[in-house]
């Protein structure tokens, strides 16, 4: 699905603004070294487990390379086996460590070790459209995740301190890097309605956060 230009007033306002959410969720890690497998080509709908939230369809999958851009599409990272599969994952969300932050919680819930690395697709709904997050400058690792553990990554949002109502994302559509199921997180998260400010609506690496 094409991201969804914003329209009345924030059209003008926020061109190309890419926005992220705090709620609260699940905590834990168990981050070390693995392999990627290859993306594939369309979005799909996610039919695994989660922690909360529904599944929907993400407008790109995400990646496992680690240069900078946009989360939506590009390559994967490498043709390894292992990969860890949207549907073998519980999706959550928990404070960031800063005013403006989001943790992404993804826990493997299936019997075996499975492998993330990359940045995964974060699209961000509101009443007046879709915004897909930037990916951040940090280089990407391989994260091992094992059998009931967790690993997470953090999305950077400009927090509305302006005093105007800003703009309220409402749902986060995740997609794992090397992957095209979506997984879609309810959240409340509100930006300023400001030029520039959706440049600073970043996502890190799977692997990166507290």
């Amino acid at each position: 699905m094409r991201v969804q230009k914003l329209s009345l007033l924030t059209v003008a306002a926020i061109a190309g603004l890419s926005l992220t959410a705090c709620n609260s969720g699940d905590k834990g890690s168990s981050d070390a070294s693995g392999s990627s497998s290859p993306s594939r080509s369309t979005a799909s709908q996610d039919s695994g487990s989660s922690t909360t939230g529904g599944s929907g369809v993400s407008s790109g999958k995400g990646t496992g390379t680690g240069q900078s851009g946009t989360s939506g599409g590009g390559t994967g990272a490498g043709g390894g086996s292992g990969a860890c599969r949207t549907a073998q994952l519980a999706f959550s969300t928990s404070g960031g460590m800063a005013e403006g932050e989001l943790t992404v919680n993804l826990r493997n819930t299936g019997p075996t070790a499975c492998t993330l690395k990359g940045f995964p697709g974060v699209d961000l709904k509101s009443k007046d459209g879709s915004l897909s997050a930037k990916r951040s400058k940090l280089a990407a690792a391989p994260v091992s995740v094992k059998p009931g553990a967790d690993t997470r990554f953090t999305l950077h949002y400009p927090p509305n301190n302006s005093g105007g109502t800003g703009e309220t994302f409402t749902s986060l559509v995740v997609t794992p890097p090397d992957e095209t199921r979506s997984h879609t997180l309810p959240v409340s998260i509100n930006v300023p309605v400001s030029q520039g400010s959706g440049s600073a609506i970043t996502v890190d690496p799977v692997g990166t956060g507290k």
